[in-house]
């Protein structure tokens, strides 16, 4: 009940798997600054964490998935891709077989893109082919904390968050509908040895969970009405900091890094 009144009109009658989910989105953000700040921070911390773990590799720049908010909005030289055309995207990418060549990456970037793959050996099977030693893969997905667990099984129709899903595939209606949020959790975590032996190639380097928890909340995302205006942006990040000490219990998101290694 509470998600049907919170719902903004202009997408409550979204077909997530249609092109038009892009133009509404597009919309929703543009009126929305505090939305905008919480994915500009993603943006930069997917290069601080790039020039952290991949500094000695040469390739490209890709996002996978790129939605709205695509990398490349700060960073131009990021290639932003995904399946579905669209006009703000460089190209069409299935990133369970890229058409890209061997060893030719620097970095896959993916936000909340990951859980939607319906075959994610398939992902980090093109992962081992086209990135390069050295470089990696990092991922913002939804978290597996206790409040994550909680709301994600209530926010999304089209999305479900079952962290007992027995495999990594979860059955799906389209590119958007029928995902499992909790997938980046059964696969790095509650399946962490799985991943390591399937995939030796792939090194987990960091994980962390993400501290704009509050503002991304409270700021309805790309689907629900903001709940507090704009000019609480400050008193709401001092409250973030406020509560970092117990982000693991908080966090909506984290962020996963694995690098390609060197040594294999």
């Amino acid at each position: 009940m509470l998600t049907r009144l919170l719902a903004l009109p202009d997408v409550a009658d979204l077909n997530v798997d249609s092109d038009d989910r892009i133009i509404r989105h597009s919309a929703v953000l543009a009126r929305k600054p505090m939305l905008r700040e919480v994915f500009t921070e993603f943006h930069h911390l997917f290069r601080t964490l790039d020039e952290r773990y991949f500094g000695k590799t040469d390739g490209l720049r890709v996002e996978i998935g790129a939605g709205v908010a695509p990398v490349r909005d700060s960073y131009p030289d990021v290639l932003a891709t995904d399946v579905v055309a669209a006009s703000h995207l460089d190209r069409t990418l299935d990133a369970q077989a890229m058409d890209l060549p061997d060893s030719s990456v620097r970095a896959l970037y993916g936000q909340n893109c990951f859980h939607h793959f319906p075959q994610p050996d398939r992902f980090f099977s093109e992962v081992e082919r086209v990135v390069a030693p050295g470089g990696g893969v990092i991922l913002i997905e939804p978290y597996h904390g206790p409040v994550a667990s909680l709301l994600y099984k209530r926010l999304f129709a089209s999305e479900g968050f079952d962290k007992t899903m027995p495999g990594w595939e979860a059955p799906s209606d389209g590119p958007m509908n029928g995902a499992n949020q909790a997938l980046s959790h059964i696969v790095f975590v509650r399946d962490r040895a799985t991943f390591e032996a399937r995939f030796p190639d792939l090194e987990i380097v960091h994980a962390e969970p993400l501290g704009n928890l509050m503002r991304y909340l409270l700021s309805g995302g790309l689907n629900f009405r903001q709940l507090v205006p704009d000019i609480g942006i400050p008193a709401i990040k001092a409250m973030e900091w406020l509560v970092r000490p117990i982000l693991p219990l908080l966090a909506l998101h984290h962020v996963i890094v694995l690098r390609h290694r060197w040594d294999r």
